[in-house]
């Protein structure tokens, strides 16, 4: 038998898990200034993936890269989200 579109789907899964944190959190502590970091993390990514000849591997890697361009989106959205009073809103330290 051949696992490899199973452990591709849970791990990918567990990829789109761990970005849902990453982008409230990325908002509440930096804003949407940390929107870069999310380019940098997509581009490297996505092009170690299409330097990789595993199947297992370049398809994580894109997986991440796909997952880091749609979180800039997201800390757009999260910010709006906040401004509706729908997330909490850090306090600026004096």
């Amino acid at each position: 038998m051949n696992y490899t579109g199973i452990i591709i789907g849970v791990l990918t899964f567990i990829i789109i898990g761990i970005f849902h944190p990453l982008v409230i959190k990325g908002e509440y502590y930096f804003g949407v200034k940390c929107w870069w970091v999310f380019l940098l993390m997509g581009i490297a990514s996505t092009v170690a993936s299409l330097c990789i000849e595993d199947v297992l591997y370049s398809t994580l890697l894109a997986v991440w890269g796909a997952s880091s361009f749609w979180s800039i989106g997201e800390l757009f959205e999260q910010k709006k989200r906040v401004e509706k009073g729908w997330f909490p809103k850090r306090d600026k330290k004096k």
